[in-house]
């Protein structure tokens, strides 16, 4: 059984998680740089057993790699990594919406709001809040299927990293996601039992 003070420690872990996963996103940790557990620590004022743990966790993602005597750093992602995550993603969201459809009539006001949101930061060149609005629109969806599996495994996957990843590699359109979500919301509001299939088409379309 984990103490009050592991529980505490995996909870800042997945707090650092996050900081590394921007950090990645963002460019400030480039493919093959160095991670330093040292400084991280130092940066966010914790101990060093919470960033290792965090580091841990992202390797078991496949978002790093620790090398014998050389430490953790980026990996070197390829197009590979990204033909095989985006099926298993677009899977698991065919799977929610299937879960969700009864019930997603009672968040098609949070969707619209992600969804204007969304159409606001594309008028507005701004890529990264586009980004952020159109996964807090899937993450709805995936909260709405009531299954903690799915949505562990589904924020297990690293979404933000690998849709910044597909953007870089190959100039994502994202600003057409917001017509896409808006045909997406209107099939819930229909409880159309082909939502399911073309939520999966969606998602298909960020891959290589």
């Amino acid at each position: 059984m984990k103490t009050s003070d592991q529980l505490l420690r995996t909870g800042l872990a997945d707090q650092i998680r996050e900081f590394i996963v921007e950090g990645i996103s963002s460019g400030r940790w480039e493919p093959g740089e160095r991670i330093v557990e040292r400084r991280i620590a130092t940066e966010l004022g914790v101990s060093q057993g919470p960033v290792r743990e965090a580091l841990r966790q992202l390797e078991a993602q496949r978002l790093i790699e620790t090398l014998p005597n050389r430490g953790a750093r980026v990996r070197d992602f390829t197009e590979q990594d990204l033909a095989e995550i985006f099926p298993v993603r677009a899977g698991l969201e065919r799977t929610a919406v299937e879960l969700a459809l009864p019930r997603l009539a009672d968040c098609l006001d949070a969707l619209e709001a992600h969804n204007r949101r969304l159409g606001e930061a594309a008028r507005e060149g701004d890529l990264h809040e586009q980004m952020r609005l159109s996964i807090a629109f899937h993450r709805e969806i995936v909260e709405t299927a009531g299954n903690r599996l799915l949505v562990s495994v589904w924020e297990g996957l690293g979404i933000e990293l690998w849709t910044t990843l597909s953007l870089r590699l190959h100039h994502t359109e994202i600003y057409s996601k917001s017509a896409e979500h808006a045909e997406l919301i209107e099939a819930f509001r229909r409880a159309d039992p082909a939502a399911p299939q073309l939520l999966h088409d969606h998602v298909m379309n960020y891959a290589p």
